[in-house]
């Protein structure tokens, strides 16, 4: 499968990665220091949510654009508030028409002291991305695998910084590849955060591959899923989840509140809910 995020961007996997990925930036960056952000598989940087391939799924109606259109409690608009800075331009009617990948919300919440490596290595999507996101001194842009990238960027110079990890999960082997990367990553610096994304195809898969990290000796990990269904095998994604390693202390209580109103909100079906759970620490 060639995985193409221009059918899928802003969908309900890319609400939950964008929204706790954009709360973990607000954090780290309340410090002085600089960090260092890394984009793996960084895509095109922001997706035109009127072209073909979005208006062929129309997979961003289910997310994106349900998060634009609801009304949210003080505190849940105020967890949201740095993730739906980055999202926009809006049509009249209040619905996106572009909407950021990973690497045009970081540019959004970092400040000029960071940096960030974004990593694609799709020649075509790797040169949309460094036009996306236009001449920013703070960015650098680079055709590379991200499994490669892991391994040449890690640890950063300022040893303060975020790795985002999320592969298209075209092979069967990537949970396989994302564990044993982490591991190698995790080795060389170990006080890094880092997210990783996954898909909820086989929840057992993901049950492993968390079990497989635990026994890895990863001494803090925080397990976060939102499902809009139940999961049913060879249907549509209905699942995901991101597994944070070294979470900023407020995130836990921060995703207990949000995602609960987020599967409200995204729910389709039977089956809908949410996981918030410490697997180490």
């Amino acid at each position: 499968m060639n995985y193409r995020h221009a059918f899928h961007a802003g969908n309900f996997a890319d609400v939950l990665k964008h929204a706790v990925l954009a709360r973990i930036l607000v954090y780290m960056t309340q410090k002085e220091r600089p960090l260092r952000y890394l984009d793996t598989h960084a895509g095109t940087g922001r997706y035109d949510l009127f072209s073909a391939e979005a208006q062929k799924s129309g997979e961003w109606r289910g997310g994106v654009a349900k998060l634009a259109a609801a009304s949210w409690p003080l505190q849940i608009a105020t967890l949201l508030q740095p993730y739906l800075r980055a999202i926009g331009p809006f049509a009249p009617d209040g619905a996106p028409v572009t909407y950021p990948g990973s690497p045009a919300i970081a540019q959004t919440l970092l400040r000029s002291q960071d940096r960030l490596i974004l990593c694609e290595a799709h020649p075509k999507d790797a040169r949309s991305l460094a036009e996306a996101l236009g001449r920013d001194r703070r960015v650098k842009a680079i055709e590379m695998d991200g499994w490669t990238a892991l391994k040449a960027f890690v640890p950063p110079l300022e040893r303060r910084g975020l790795v985002l990890i999320d592969p298209p999960f075209e092979t069967p082997d990537e949970f396989e590849r994302m564990r044993d990367s982490l591991r190698s990553a995790h080795r060389k610096w170990p006080t890094g955060v880092y997210a990783l994304w996954y898909p909820l195809k086989e929840p057992r898969t993901a049950q492993a591959f968390c079990e497989a990290l635990i026994a890895d000796g990863l001494p803090r990990m925080l397990r976060l899923e939102l499902t809009t269904r139940a999961i049913r095998v060879n249907a549509p994604l209905a699942g995901c989840g991101l597994l944070i390693v070294n979470p900023p202390h407020v995130l836990k209580a921060e995703a207990s509140a949000l995602l609960p109103r987020l599967s409200e909100v995204l729910a389709e079906g039977p089956g809908a809910g949410w996981l918030v759970e410490t697997i180490a620490e």
